[in-house]
């Protein structure tokens, strides 16, 4: 029995030394570098985040400006850009026309002084909109932006034809199938070598069709998030990546980030193998996964020299942080 005994704690022994030889980081290959920085809908104006609802208009919930910047523009991703953003995240809904509008509210009623849905127009209807119509930071009092936001709301064409060589993100708002397919179309019209600067995230149904009919697009969306998360998490420790993990945009708060087998630097190369970028957003916490590494405090949860993706909300604050100049 003792024999038996002394089998079973050396098989123990030698199993947890195996773990542990394959995702310590002491044995992994540290990639140097700086962060790479995803500026969420361009440079934009902040807004009160506390209990946010699916309905909640955030143009009305506004900060006093610091700046007079708009979400989801061609002068807001381009000083984005210039601010040291590596890729810049973008909203998309297909219009009546054929066109896919960069804007990120499923109604029009909130910023703009348009009403209905934001898909069931044309295009050449949404071009005509005040997109900072509805912004104000003291409950309606004044409107800062009202009248300057004329026009301003690009296709998704003009972002293309404004930043040929820059990567990008797109947000499908929908759970539409459907709108994968054209979206995909659109995709596969640009050259491989385009496709490759892009990722696509969103509702689980486009998703699922983009992933299948645009293969070499890096994609994510809600059930694949926690599909590659929670099975790595129960299994990464041998080394095998989930199926949800390979080809994707991974995105990982950093409340969970450290419960991820071999984080960060065995981690990150795990992804990189299996072709997927990985992007640390704010603390998870049942919400949506759209809040980014904001401030000088959540920063510093960050590993000291780590080289991955950053999600933020605030691309001046955390490009200066870590030492970006203009990309």
């Amino acid at each position: 029995m003792g024999r038996k005994r002394g089998f079973a704690t050396a098989a123990m022994i030698a199993a947890a030394a195996g773990v542990y030889i394959n995702n310590t980081n002491l044995l992994a290959t540290h990639r140097d570098g700086k962060p790479v920085l995803l500026a969420h809908r361009g440079k934009a104006q902040r807004f009160d985040e506390r209990e946010l609802k699916n309905d909640t208009c955030t143009a009305a919930r506004m900060l006093p400006p610091t700046h007079d910047y708009l979400e989801n523009t061609i002068r807001s991703m381009r000083a984005s850009f210039e601010a040291g953003a590596n890729l810049v995240e973008l909203d998309v809904h297909p219009t009546t026309d054929g066109e896919f509008a960069v804007f990120h509210d499923w109604t029009l009623d909130c910023r703009t002084d348009g009403h209905g849905v934001t898909r069931e127009q044309p295009m050449a209807k949404l071009k005509m909109l005040d997109i900072g119509y509805g912004y104000t930071a003291d409950g309606g009092k004044t409107f800062p932006f009202r009248g300057k936001g004329i026009g301003m709301m690009p296709t998704l064409s003009d972002v293309f034809a404004a930043f040929p060589d820059r990567r990008l993100l797109i947000n499908v708002k929908s759970r539409d199938a459907n709108e994968g397919d054209k979206l995909a179309a659109v995709l596969n019209a640009l050259p491989a070598e385009r496709r490759r600067m892009i990722m696509v995230y969103g509702g689980d149904e486009p998703i699922e069709m983009i992933r299948r009919l645009t293969p070499d697009v890096r994609t994510i969306s809600r059930g694949a998030i926690r599909s590659c998360l929670t099975r790595y998490i129960g299994y990464g420790w041998s080394g095998l990546v989930p199926a949800a993990c390979r080809n994707a945009m991974v995105l990982v708060p950093i409340n969970v980030a450290p419960w991820l087998w071999g984080w960060p630097d065995r981690f990150l190369n795990r992804m990189d193998d299996a072709n997927s970028a990985v992007f640390v957003l704010g603390p998870y916490s049942g919400g949506e996964f759209s809040t980014g590494i904001d401030t000088p405090e959540l920063f510093g949860r960050l590993p000291q020299g780590y080289s991955g993706g950053i999600w933020t909300n605030e691309i001046e604050t955390i490009a200066e942080i870590t030492g970006k100049t203009k990309d």
